[in-house]
């Protein structure tokens, strides 16, 4: 078996060798395009597994490069840099195996309400929106606000990112679900512990090559004047969209774009996105009922804990994974988090 690093055992590429074969002969199969959707998605496979193949290959190349070098001159400062380098890189790229599903590879869009309670929970659904926001950076990930929506006086009522970067998706869509926070409200007269929740909704970025069909009839397409921060466009004009799909009461609204026109297009990509997520749960329902009903949102069925006060710790409930340094954590460092559940 070719392994990479040999004690590591996480570089099977052997396996994954094997598993391009195998999907390359499928992707040579002429009858494959009479289902354009499963053949896209065999495609889709093959390019991911080449790209992975490329980098543990060129991984492998560079750590036996530097095994000649460690023999050589062990002391020597620019090997140690290397190696340091070239640590981080594989420790990266350890996990690239675990972004398997479909839209795993592309960008993300993501939502974040907060809960009932006021000024505390739009604060902490702005404390979360600044969190993702710096995470996002962290990976070098573009983000941009699509709408939101202001407390009534300090945080926000709701956010839409849209988060475009490789890998987005797979990285953020086990963050959907309840986010609980445990602090002393600054809210408070009383300097009181109090508990505030927020939710975080996740969907995929689709390409345009993934087709969603969608009838004209199944849409009620709504213009508002948009509100909030924004420029000159906002507040002057009825530029604001909302789209509802009836069939499945799905709704999409954009307001942060320059016209009404931009707006729309936003809001149908969008809609777009959210239908294909629909259409994937009902797929994972049909095979795995247990496993679809772990990705329903209930308020109060919190996945992770961030308490502040009386102690600080950062708590998943799904893995148990946790950190004491919250403050970290408020400022992006979720990898470990994200990590664990794509593991698990």
């Amino acid at each position: 078996m070719t392994t990479f690093p040999p004690s590591g055992g996480f570089f099977d590429l052997d396996k994954l060798n094997a598993d391009l074969a195998d999907v390359t002969a499928e992707s040579n199969n002429p009858e494959l395009w009479n289902n354009p959707e499963t053949a896209r998605a065999v495609m889709q496979r093959k390019a991911a597994l080449e790209k992975t193949i490329g980098d543990f290959t060129s991984l492998e190349s560079e750590y036996k490069n530097l095994a000649e070098l460690y023999d050589m001159a062990p002391d020597d400062p620019e090997f140690i840099a290397a190696l340091g380098i070239l640590s981080a890189r594989a420790h990266d790229a350890k996990f690239i195996t675990l972004f398997n599903q479909p839209a795993d590879g592309g960008g993300a869009f993501l939502f974040i309400q907060a809960g009932a309670g006021g000024t505390e929970a739009q604060d902490w659904a702005q404390m979360l929106s600044r969190m993702y926001a710096r995470w996002a950076e962290r990976h070098g990930f573009a983000i941009e606000i699509v709408e939101e929506h202001a407390g009534d006086t300090a945080g926000i009522k709701n956010i839409t990112y849209r988060i475009a970067g490789e890998r987005a998706y797979g990285w953020l869509r086990n963050e959907i679900g309840v986010h609980r926070l445990v602090r002393i409200s600054p809210f408070n007269a009383n300097g009181k512990r109090q508990t505030s929740f927020a939710s975080v909704d996740v969907w995929p970025d689709i390409d345009d090559t993934i087709e969603i069909e969608i009838n004209d009839k199944d849409l009620r397409i709504d213009t508002f004047r948009a509100s909030g921060a924004g420029g000159q466009h906002v507040n002057k004009t009825d530029s604001a969209v909302r789209i509802t799909h009836l069939p499945t009461n799905t709704v999409t609204t954009c307001q942060n774009e320059r016209s009404q026109i931009q707006n729309k297009e936003m809001a149908m990509k969008m809609l777009r996105s959210k239908l294909y997520e629909l259409e994937m749960q009902k797929r994972a329902a049909e095979q795995d009922a247990a496993k679809a009903a772990q990705k329903k949102i209930e308020w109060g069925s919190q996945i992770r804990n961030y308490v502040l006060y009386p102690y600080q710790l950062v708590k998943d409930v799904r893995t148990g994974v946790e950190k004491t340094d919250s403050d970290a954590v408020l400022d992006g460092d979720l990898d470990d988090f994200m990590l664990s559940c794509l593991a698990q």
